[in-house]
């Protein structure tokens, strides 16, 4: 197991996995990280999209609304807002989801907020596309 990494994925509802992984991919506010075995020890914010677990030839995904993760060599914990395994994701949900983010983008107020908006959107609209 030396080439695998430890991961857990925690919401405040519940444990979401806990497992070791060949690579997680993970959508830190600087862009979308991949993270394996003996990585540098890093925290970081993460913003709405996908995480990625890849074990085995086996790939599970997640979708995250933000929070943190926090990277050594040997582990990656993942403290989402909210995380829903793809594999229950309601798409009338997403969908709803999405035109709420559209609508909050058209009365953003100031050029950041809008800026911030339009990720989120642009977040939930890939996450769509994976469907």
């Amino acid at each position: 197991m030396a080439d695998k990494i430890a991961f857990d994925l925690v919401s405040p509802e519940r444990l979401l996995i806990s497992d070791h992984a060949d690579m997680v991919t993970i959508p830190a506010t600087e862009g979308y990280m991949g993270v394996m075995a003996g990585h540098a020890p890093v925290v970081t914010a993460l913003r709405p999209g996908m995480i990625d677990v890849l074990n085995n030839g086996t790939d599970t995904r997640f979708f995250i609304r933000g929070g943190f993760a926090e990277i050594s060599a040997a582990k990656i914990n993942v403290l989402a807002d909210e995380a829903i395994p793809m594999s229950e994701m309601d798409l009338a949900v997403l969908d709803q989801r999405i035109r709420d983010a559209e609508e909050e983008v058209l009365a953003a107020t100031t050029d950041a907020d809008k800026t911030r908006k339009n990720e989120i959107l642009d977040d939930l609209k890939l996450v769509r596309a994976a469907f």
